[in-house]
């Protein structure tokens, strides 16, 4: 089916995205200390989410591609605050709407009749579109930074159909850059680092 895809040198398409995503914390040395005597852990929990996007692959050697994906991603991360005293654990919930721009090298199997083997990997910067905390009250809310920076790496499978190639893929990602930005109040304080962590399925269509 379809034998002379992989012939072009340009090929576009488009994808949808689950992922399921959490924070990363590095608590702060001042957790431990007697300002914080009441607060006991600050858990995070895995949220769902979704993305869309383009494709636009761009065909360098026979068994490697270059492959770029804009897309507008839908996140909700959580944080649990618990307390040992009478006080109530205090969920943080951070949705954000993000664009972002991974830029990615697929490295392909040999085609085996109408299926074909990859890996995928690369850097994902992401800019915030929503525009929430320009027009929140941030003084009480855990404050997030409205950029970030991932490393990608996955795997996934080509299969070609008469009209297009379908490909089921999974990837990983991993935030590198430290996105808490508020050290102060009351969310902020007890940490000293915040990064992302996401797991990605994506249905491609080319």
């Amino acid at each position: 089916k379809n034998p002379n895809y992989d012939n072009k040198r340009l090929t576009y398409g488009f994808l949808i995205g689950l992922h399921s995503t959490a924070y990363q914390i590095k608590y702060a040395d001042r957790f431990v200390t007697p300002q914080f005597d009441t607060l006991y852990a600050v858990e995070p929990d895995w949220s769902p989410g979704f993305s869309l996007g383009f494709i636009v692959n761009y065909k360098l050697a026979d068994l490697l591609d270059l492959r770029l994906t804009p897309k507008v991603a839908f996140y909700e991360h959580k944080l649990r605050y618990r307390f040992t005293d009478d006080q109530k654990n205090v969920d943080e919930l951070v949705e954000t709407t993000m664009v972002e721009f991974p830029v990615l090298l697929k490295f392909k199997s040999e085609r085996r009749e109408n299926l074909r083997m990859y890996m995928i990997g690369g850097i994902k910067p992401g800019i915030e579109a929503s525009g929430k905390k320009k027009v929140e009250n941030t003084t009480d809310v855990l404050e997030i930074k409205g950029m970030n920076l991932s490393l990608d790496v996955g795997f996934g499978l080509d299969i070609y159909y008469p009209l297009f190639k379908f490909s089921p893929e999974i990837r990983f990602s991993r935030g590198i850059m430290d996105v808490l930005d508020n050290r102060t109040n009351k969310f902020g304080s007890p940490l000293e680092r915040v990064n992302t962590n996401t797991v990605n399925v994506y249905l491609i269509f080319q």
